[in-house]
């Protein structure tokens, strides 16, 4: 039976590239696996698939009962498919907190280490096997871990995950500079989606005192591009709040060169949002927060309502 390997419903880079790198992995050490996805990643992770050579993995919209399941990169319910308690879980591999409303069939295997990228954690975890990587699937682990720590620039970064990058980075002769900056401007271009689309993009879902957000976050090197749609993404905000069954989406628009986000506030509910989330002076519909580059570790565990 083949294992189904996945991420979050919003697919970045580490919740493409991590299915990848473990599904060469378990094929490696004789265990039929399968990346998928669910739903349609981020150009970003376009990008870096391929430049490495890999196929997008097939998009799946739920499992059954009988499907076998590895969770990376997640292990919040909201996030996978509807029918996830059904299905049978053997695995969650995963660098965020533990989240409550999983439930699995048998006692599985979780590992959740406090590092900046699933793909660090699957290196650890592959042992001496590891050294069997090609050059697609280290290119993958290093593409996660520079989009996740943006470069080492985010407070995510762990001393683990850099020298690990590093490594790799040197195996494959790339200069880490030069190649970030490629990737950040594939994640970069986003003329090609709606504002619905952008919202959703990279974007979870979190409750703050009975309050249901969407937090969105869209880094990027050329923030201006979004800022320009400004008005049609507040516009847009309404609808998908109500879409997706939440009570508001909260925007941030992370400049990964100046190290700052710059949050939309279309009303009274953001506003509040930003001055006690964040200790920030609100005048007009976007507040300049410096120095906030994580959702994970900057935005989310501040959030208040």
């Amino acid at each position: 039976m083949t294992t189904l390997i996945f991420g979050h419903k919003a697919p970045d880079t580490d919740s493409t590239g991590s299915p990848l790198i473990w599904e060469w992995y378990l094929n490696h050490v004789d265990i039929r696996a399968q990346a998928v996805l669910l739903g349609t990643p981020n150009t970003e992770a376009k990008f870096v698939a391929d430049r490495w050579g890999f196929e997008l993995p097939d998009i799946i919209e739920d499992v059954a009962a009988d499907d076998k399941c590895i969770i990376v990169d997640t292990n919040n319910p909201a996030e996978l498919p509807a029918s996830i308690n059904d299905a049978e879980v053997v695995a969650i591999i995963d660098h965020h907190k533990l989240t409550a409303g999983l439930e699995t069939k048998n006692p599985i295997n979780i590992t959740i280490r406090p590092l900046a990228c699933t793909a660090t954690i699957m290196h650890q975890m592959m042992g001496d096997h590891a050294s069997h990587m090609p050059e697609g699937v280290k290119g993958l682990m290093l593409s996660c871990i520079l989009s996740d720590t943006l470069e080492f620039r985010s407070p995510t970064t762990t001393p683990v995950d850099q020298s690990l990058a590093e490594q790799l980075a040197a195996d494959l002769k790339i200069d880490i500079p030069t190649y970030a900056a490629e990737m950040f401007a594939a994640k970069s271009d986003v003329s090609a989606f709606s504002e619905a689309e952008l919202l959703r993009m990279d974007s979870k879902e979190y409750e703050v005192d009975g309050t249901k957000f969407r937090v969105s976050v869209l880094e990027t090197t050329s923030p201006q591009q979004v800022l320009d749609r400004k008005d049609a993404l507040i516009a847009a905000m309404p609808d998908v709040a109500k879409e997706d069954s939440v009570d508001q989406v909260l925007l941030f628009v992370v400049d990964i060169l100046n190290e700052e986000a710059t949050m939309l506030v279309p009303n009274d509910l953001t506003k509040t949002v930003a001055e006690k989330s964040f200790d920030a002076t609100v005048d007009g519909d976007t507040v300049v927060l410096p120095g906030i580059m994580s959702r994970k570790k900057q935005i989310i565990p501040n959030l208040k309502v």
